[in-house]
């Protein structure tokens, strides 16, 4: 039972991070029907960017507040001056350009940074203690009440603000926002800043345990991509329950089901979303399409 226990808490750490990610997968696919596959690489940007300055000296709390907005704004840019004027292209075309995107900014931090794996500040202390034999971290404890703190932000930001409400407006009935004169590109390029800044948040958290490099994000992307689909890619609330499933899924089959192990835990992730699209394809929070003949 300890051992269950345990590897449940694992998981649900873990889980914060892939349901952090997924979060900002799914506020982009609410907003504009796109999903980014470069969402991880742009957040691994960010964070080279952090590091940089904690390097040169800046304090490494300062650091996060200034690149944070930094990761607002190339969200927002990227979407200003590379996905609106192709808004309207086909999913297709889509695809293939967040591809590009996914190997643009994966090449930018190799080139300014290199390949060589690099240390990244924790932001929570290595306490430690045991309530029953089960071991609790600070760094564990911190990354659950950081997504709950980011979940409980965002909840009040689309609830009770007016710009808020324009983003959700604006997600759900573009034309018809644009008709009561709400600015429709401006709350979509919002929607994609919010979605970096939120990016970078889980880069940070798991930075400390993979090490920093241009490749860091990867699989935490294939986890959040799992995540969105088995809450619903309409769903944000989906896509923290979906990633707090995928991350106790795969610590307890990691563990217990002898074949898997470490080295075949990635495969989990592919199993979920499998299952899922077989049986219920809109997620388990999403909404089916509904067309009329």
């Amino acid at each position: 039972m300890q051992l269950l226990l345990q590897q449940i808490v694992e998981g649900l750490a873990s889980g914060a991070i892939y349901a952090a990610l997924a979060l900002a997968l799914v506020l982009i696919y609410r907003a504009t029907r796109i999903v980014n596959f470069a969402q991880g690489e742009m957040a691994t940007l960010s964070v080279y960017m952090a590091w940089q300055l904690n390097q040169w000296g800046v304090p490494f709390v300062l650091c996060l507040i200034i690149v944070t907005a930094v990761s607002f704004m190339m969200g927002a840019l990227t979407f200003r001056f590379m996905i609106r004027p192709v808004l309207g292209a086909s999913d297709h075309t889509m695809v293939v350009i967040c591809i590009g995107f996914f190997v643009g900014f994966e090449a930018v931090s190799l080139w300014f940074w290199g390949a060589d794996p690099r240390a990244f500040p924790r932001i929570f202390p290595d306490d430690t203690w045991a309530i029953r034999g089960v071991r609790l971290t600070a760094n564990n404890l911190g990354i659950l009440v950081s997504l709950c703190i980011m979940t409980l932000g965002l909840s009040a930001l689309f609830r009770f603000t007016r710009i808020g409400l324009a983003m959700r407006a604006s997600a759900a009935e573009r034309e018809k926002s644009a008709l009561v004169g709400i600015p429709v590109e401006t709350m979509l390029m919002l929607g994609w800043g919010l979605a970096a800044s939120v990016g970078f948040i889980a880069a940070v958290l798991v930075a400390p345990s993979l090490f920093l490099s241009p490749p860091m994000m990867v699989s935490v992307v294939i986890y959040a991509l799992a995540a969105a689909t088995l809450g619903g890619w309409d769903s944000p609330a989906g896509a923290i329950v979906g990633g707090l499933v995928v991350g106790v899924a795969e610590s307890l089959c990691a563990t217990f089901i002898g074949f898997i192990g470490n080295e075949l835990k990635v495969g989990v992730p592919f199993a979920v979303m499998a299952i899922v699209l077989l049986v219920r394809p809109q997620g388990l929070f999403g909404t089916a399409a509904v067309i009329r003949v």
